[in-house]
């Protein structure tokens, strides 16, 4: 059962965060509307195009990449406040143990770490959807990068195409040539000198082929000089197609599926979608590391007060983000494992956090 003093620390803890929430969201959405409004004008979107589907979904967005330091903030300011007024004193004077004087803490960073996971993993990515399907379609309309030249991939195990250059505009590719293989010996040969997407689910015709067969020493030859013939592959076009941050649109169950069939394919490299995965696990664990963090600072009182303990948690946020991308590049130019690279701030400032803790005032 939650006593008195879990409630009241609980309730500070709450109020205190929401409050980082909201003040940094109105800020947010005021710089951003004022980067953004002349594309808005621009592009004629509509009022409610610009509410529901971007801003609706941009609030949840910036705020689930900044809980961690709002929790950090939130625990430093009211803990601070509990300080100075003598009355985190009071309550160790009472005889109450540090570590039951936790509890409330890791209750509230508890909830917000259950709620930011479940965001992270399901919510959070439909909403960055929609709304990156809007600056998509209204403001960085040239905000992808393509697989154009020199294209290898798997479309099945046992069966390979390559593709010298696709034409995004015009959803053709030059050049397509597929091998199909049956016990590790090529079987088929199919060459075109243009396929061309011609509807969903995965319509093709190819312009100008040539195929041959292999059965043993025979081989039969079929010539399609300046002939078209329509047949199905397993590729579309949006298989030649990477919209930047295109991993935050995926739920977590879609950006695994999409590794395996990356991988599958022979494809590029992955490491980026593995870190967004392990990372929306890890970045709800920070809640509870900077909370802990916090309180240890934060519950001493000296010199300086609030002020310096509000610097000193920013520095930890900043120094704890910095962490954060130096690792991500590491492990995407690095090849330093994925779950290692985001991992490895957490386990930085846990041990800092154990090392605080220990030092505490009791």
């Amino acid at each position: 059962m939650l006593k008195k003093l879990d409630r009241y620390i609980l309730k500070k803890y709450l109020t205190t965060f929401l409050f980082t929430v909201l003040i940094v969201s109105i800020i947010a959405v005021v710089i951003d509307l004022s980067d953004k409004v002349e594309k808005f004008i621009e592009k004629d979107c509509t009022k409610t195009e610009i509410i529901f589907d971007y801003y609706l979904n941009f609030i949840p967005y910036i705020n689930s990449l900044l809980i961690p330091l709002y929790a950090l903030i939130a625990v430093i300011f009211f803990t601070s406040r509990l300080a100075a007024n003598s009355e985190f004193i009071s309550i160790l004077n009472a005889g109450v143990p540090y570590k039951r004087i936790m509890r409330p803490y890791l209750i509230a960073a508890g909830l917000i770490t259950i709620v930011q996971l479940i965001g992270n993993h399901y919510f959070i990515p439909k909403a960055n959807k929609t709304r990156l399907d809007f600056e998509h379609a209204y403001i960085w309309t040239t905000n992808d990068k393509m697989k154009k030249r020199d294209i290898h991939m798997f479309i099945s195990p046992d069966t390979k195409i390559y593709i010298r250059l696709y034409k995004k505009k015009e959803k053709y590719a030059t050049d397509f040539r597929m091998e199909t293989f049956e016990n590790g010996n090529l079987s088929k040969y199919l060459k075109a000198k243009k396929a061309k997407w011609i509807g969903p689910p995965n319509n093709w015709q190819l312009v100008d082929y040539e195929t041959r067969t292999f059965n043993g020493i025979k081989e039969t030859f079929v010539v399609g000089k300046g002939a078209k013939i329509d047949t199905v592959l397993a590729i579309t076009p949006s298989d030649f197609v990477r919209y930047k941050r295109q991993m935050e649109m995926m739920s977590t169950k879609e950006l695994t599926a999409f590794v395996n069939q990356e991988k599958a394919r022979g494809l590029g490299n992955t490491k980026g979608y593995e870190v967004e995965i392990y990372q929306r696990t890890a970045e709800p664990i920070t809640t509870i590391i900077l909370t802990l963090i916090g309180l240890a600072l934060a519950s001493r009182k000296v010199r300086g007060g609030l002020g310096l303990n509000l610097a000193l948690g920013l520095a930890i946020g900043a120094i704890y983000f910095f962490l954060q991308k130096l690792s991500e590049t590491f492990s995407t130019n690095l090849d330093l494992p994925a779950l290692l690279s985001v991992w490895t701030p957490n386990l930085f400032f846990g041990a800092i956090a154990i090392y605080l803790l220990f030092k505490a005032q009791k």
